[in-house]
């Protein structure tokens, strides 16, 4: 079937793909893709979720905190209470200040008492919930008490986030979290203790085997609030997601926040209360390489996710979801939308019905959505919805400048072959600088070297190129996936992937 160029670029004029963020995804309800990280949290099977940046990790979140609330409701009893979510907040930042003196014991409390303000506010006093809560009013009751012996003060009205975060840190404050304070002339030191004099204990925390001091309050207020639940009938996940944005990147205050995080996740770990957190693998794998350890890790990594990966069926699930979510073009290709949610085989067929068989020409090429994906991998194998979406959206954009140009030509394909590079190549130069460039400022002393080069090394090539502590620096790029490391003939074979190439001016072959 040939379209000529001018319906194409009404069609492509028409057609909104999302947005490659999730929080100003328009389709992302719609057109969402329910992958095995979405059906291990629906099922409370996890609690960390990690993955790399365009994940999909914002995106699960979305999922549950704006539309799924009321299922979990209904169906499982599960009440979703949530933070830290607002896209390019600089609220946090507003307080950098004040967490840079904290210390990671310290964040420990921070989170404790944030999670507490999350249940307070969002569940204890949540309108929504008055109905469930109606006979608990004895165990809210405890629940407040023990809300003031820790002195945490009563919100009265609705709080922005600004106002919840200078709520926990005075209450942090009067906890009188540990700090030292150099005295002058060099006289020495004196530490204030966060969980006060042994005058001030109202008791002793509870043996937790945890292996360290339970922050003090946090047990009763924890206990508590789980016979709210109980009395209910209910569960309480506490979400937080974002918190790439949220420290100084790569900073002691960063590592501290996010290992008091981690800590502070066990302390509301029981039968009705879970933190499910949405973290960068990259974020985690520093915090776990800090340096100094991480005692009882496996509590921790004992309900975590595997890291967030799409298969080649989830990415063109994804794609068709997104072009036939338009009706004109469903309508023109005479696709029909409930077919695209039954049968994968229908799914692949819509999908060729945008796309040419094969981006390349000649025979043993690789199908187009093999293409796409395997441009879009990083040196992990990992491949994000975001990339896949910054690629079409170029290519989209493309294709309907072309058509505008040639209005009366004929095309086989609704988005053509020359389309899918531009929008590749775009992606390319994207990532170089939003992801390589901004991400990884740190580490672009070793990748700025490889800029011009080519696409294949060795060790002795990598030792040449990064100096003495080349292993380290290799160490740290494959964990990011700027390098594949593959082993041949017995040497340790490492490459730049696809996705890098043009937007560093990497040319095939070996250095």
């Amino acid at each position: 079937m040939a379209h000529r160029h001018d319906e194409i670029a009404s069609l492509l004029r028409d057609l909104d793909l999302g947005s490659s963020v999730a929080e100003s995804d328009n389709l992302l309800k719609t057109a969402r893709v329910e992958t095995s990280a979405f059906t291990d949290l629906l099922n409370d099977r996890v609690d960390l979720v990690p993955g790399t940046k365009g994940s999909g990790k914002s995106a699960l979140f979305r999922m549950f905190v704006d539309f799924l609330p009321d299922y979990l409701l209904r169906q499982r009893k599960v009440v979703v209470a949530h933070g830290v979510d607002a896209p390019g907040d600089n609220v946090f930042h507003a307080f950098k200040e004040e967490f840079s003196r904290l210390s990671e014991t310290e964040f420990v409390s921070f989170w404790s008492v944030y999670l507490v303000s999350l249940a307070h506010e969002q569940f204890v006093k949540g309108p929504r919930y008055h109905a469930q809560l109606r006979r608990a009013g004895n165990e809210i009751a405890s629940f407040r008490r023990a809300c003031e012996r820790a002195r945490i003060p009563e919100i009265t009205a609705r709080k922005s986030l600004k106002g919840v975060l200078e709520w926990v840190l005075y209450v942090l404050a009067s906890w009188r979290p540990k700090a030292t304070f150099r005295l002058p002339n060099g006289s020495g030191e004196v530490e204030v203790d966060l969980f006060g004099g042994a005058e001030e204990a109202e008791r002793e925390p509870r043996a937790s085997g945890l292996g360290e001091t339970l922050p003090k309050y946090v047990n009763e207020i924890s206990e508590t609030l789980e016979a709210v639940l109980k009395k209910a009938d209910l569960s309480l996940w506490l979400m937080v997601d974002r918190l790439d944005e949220i420290f100084p990147r790569r900073s002691g205050t960063e590592r501290n926040a996010l290992r008091g995080l981690l800590r502070a996740m066990r302390y509301f770990a029981s039968g009705r209360i879970r933190v499910k957190v949405f973290l960068r693998d990259d974020m985690l794998d520093q915090v776990v390489r800090a340096g100094n350890g991480f005692t009882a890790l496996t509590h921790i990594t004992a309900r975590r996710a595997d890291t967030l990966r799409w298969t080649d069926d989830h990415i063109l699930e994804m794609i068709v979801k997104r072009f036939f979510a338009s009706e004109p073009l469903s309508e023109y290709l005479d696709v029909d939308p409930q077919k695209i949610e039954a049968s994968a085989e229908y799914r692949a067929q819509c999908f060729y019905r945008v796309f040419p068989q094969t981006v390349a020409k000649g025979s043993n090429q690789s199908s187009t959505l093999r293409w796409i994906c395997s441009r879009c991998a990083d040196g992990r194998n990992v491949v994000t919805p975001r990339d896949v979406l910054v690629l079409l959206t170029g290519a989209k954009q493309r294709q309907q400048d072309t058509c505008v140009g040639e209005p009366d030509a004929l095309s086989e394909v609704i988005i053509d072959s020359p389309a899918i590079r531009y929008g590749f190549e775009e992606l390319s130069k994207q990532k170089r600088q939003t992801y390589l460039e901004a991400e990884f400022p740190h580490l672009w002393i070793h990748i700025a070297k490889f800029v011009g080069g080519k696409a294949e090394y060795s060790d002795t090539t990598l030792r040449s190129l990064l100096g003495k502590k080349w292993e380290s620096a290799v160490e740290d790029l494959v964990a990011i996936g700027f390098l594949s490391k593959t082993v041949r003939y017995q040497q340790n074979v490492y490459s730049i992937p696809r996705v890098y190439r043009h937007g560093l001016e990497v040319t095939q072959g070996k250095a």
